[in-house]
């Protein structure tokens, strides 16, 4: 599930996979199957007719939760004769840590992703605890002699695949990691002349868009071998049901929203009231969804400035990867060191709470509490308050978000709340989203507001929804909503302090 939930074509068995004592990627001359740009590439299917006297390879799956284009199941598959081991892991150093609409998404991704094996002749087999000990019994009772996992970019990821390489060594089995699945391109693939990475976004972009895509890897046909497997969790937290978890769901919200909304996406995306992002993010987190397939269904089905804008914003989850690939510390230390930040659990308490009194920050913190998602647009809103406004460490903001988003990535929620706070790759670090300015041109009616703010639900006035205080703090008192928590001036916020403090925008 990578580091809140559990990295290809192939040059025969693999392509663009490594053995963890290899190279850790083929080189860009090795590839196979690259298919011009973005979105001309032809479907392969890389079964074979499963043989019974071949050892089984495991698909360890993580948070590649599909069979559509997942090259971790089509390599496991095309090097073991069809016969596979489907194996999730429910991760003992995970589950306890993730919130309950996030617990009921897995189970919904679980549970479609067996319908889908099963489709294909398989099944999913389940296990629960450590993952390395649980991949290597596994191994051990079906006399796999490969195991096939997508690489990924947190340090938990890394812990856990250096675990599994020693321990899988051995015993005698190989460890193939492919560096493709949860990205359009793998992290690494595209590096300026001067260093390992790209630092700014820009440039990233532009090669980015031009880059060619490896053809699609089909689903598998498969046979299991015969061995225990836990049942499928239920969903017993009673959560609101928002989005549904799973491969089949995210396909069809994906080929509806291409179909529908993606020509307009461009002018409508930061329209908070009109909610039309296409919310294929917590997917994507999964896995339910191929990035790769995603990027190249839109590029060659919907071409258009909206689809331009959509890829962009893939483009950014690429880049934020890219990053914490080669700086893994970059999840938990400042890129750039911006002094010391202060310390205020109240304030804290009010932000998590959406009761700063700042009506579009606490709309986004309210929709994330009772949805697990929230508008980008709101996520800048929200991320900027706390850091330059209150002043407040922004690893604070970033566990929030990580314990109660779908679409938690350890890479883009951390390297967005850097950008925000300005310790991160923004070319403009001092920049400062003032909430009201932002709530006026992105929510100007306040409909945003009234659908998560029920407090201010009956106030009509626009002139009133974003700011509330105008009317007085009796009538703020008779609707229950609270008094700002920082001073609020000529359509101006600053943290409240006793000495006179500079407007911080």
């Amino acid at each position: 599930m990578g580091e809140y939930a559990g990295r290809d074509t192939y040059a025969g068995v693999r392509d663009r996979a490594a053995e963890v004592d290899g190279p850790r990627r083929a080189s860009a001359a090795r590839r196979s199957g690259a298919a011009g740009t973005i979105g001309e590439r032809a479907p392969v299917s890389t079964s074979r007719p499963a043989r019974r006297d071949s050892p089984p390879a495991i698909a360890l799956f993580t948070r590649d939760l599909r069979v559509h284009d997942n090259p971790v199941l089509a390599a496991a598959a095309a090097a073991a004769d069809g016969r596979v081991v489907p194996l999730f892991v429910l991760d003992d150093g995970i589950l306890p840590t993730i919130s309950a609409p996030r617990r009921r998404f897995l189970t919904e991704c679980l549970a479609d992703l067996d319908d889908g094996l099963r489709r294909f002749g398989g099944r999913l087999v389940l296990r629960a605890g450590d993952v390395v000990a649980e991949v290597c019994r596994v191994a051990g009772e079906t006399d796999a002699t490969q195991v096939h996992l997508a690489a990924d970019v947190t340090g938990y990821a890394h812990a856990r695949q250096r675990g599994l390489a020693a321990a899988l060594q051995a015993q005698g089995v190989a460890l193939h990691l492919h560096d493709q699945v949860h990205t359009v391109l793998p992290p690494g693939e595209l590096r300026p002349a001067d260093r390992d990475h790209f630092s700014v976004f820009t440039p990233y972009w532009r090669r980015w868009a031009e880059a060619p895509l490896r053809a699609p890897a089909a689903p598998p046909r498969i046979t299991v071998p015969d061995l225990a497997s836990r049942p499928l969790p239920e969903d017993r937290s009673k959560a609101d049901g928002g989005l549904r978890g799973g491969e089949s769901a995210g396909r069809k919200r994906a080929w509806q929203w291409l179909r529908h909304t993606v020509d307009r996406y461009e002018d409508i995306h930061d329209d908070l009231a009109a909610d039309a992002t296409s919310k294929l993010s917590p997917y994507l987190h999964f896995g339910c969804l191929s990035a790769t397939e995603l990027a190249a269904r839109a590029s060659r089905d919907h071409p258009g400035p909206g689809t331009q804008a959509f890829l962009r914003q893939l483009c950014w989850r690429d880049f934020h990867h890219q990053v914490l690939d080669a700086r893994p510390d970059a999840a938990h230390t400042d890129l750039r060191p911006r002094g010391e930040w202060r310390e205020d659990a109240d304030a804290l308490a009010a932000w998590t709470a959406g009761q700063t009194g700042i009506p579009i920050v606490d709309a986004g913190m309210r929709q994330l509490a009772a949805e697990g998602w929230m508008h980008n647009r709101t996520r800048l809103i929200t991320a900027g308050f706390l850091t330059k406004t209150l002043g407040l460490d922004w690893r604070a903001g970033a566990a929030h978000f990580a314990h109660h988003l779908l679409d938690a990535d350890v890479a883009n929620n951390t390297l967005n709340w850097q950008w925000t706070a300005g310790t991160g790759m923004d070319t403009r670090p001092n920049r400062v989203l003032n909430p009201l300015r932002q709530a006026a041109r992105y929510d100007p009616a306040g409909d945003y507001v009234r659908r998560h703010v029920a407090e201010l639900a009956d106030v009509t006035d626009p002139a009133h929804i974003h700011q509330p205080w105008r009317l007085g703090a009796a009538a703020l008192e008779k609707c229950g909503y609270p008094m700002p928590v920082v001073e609020v001036e000529g359509g101006r916020v600053r943290r409240q302090t006793a000495a006179s403090a500079e407007p911080l925008f």
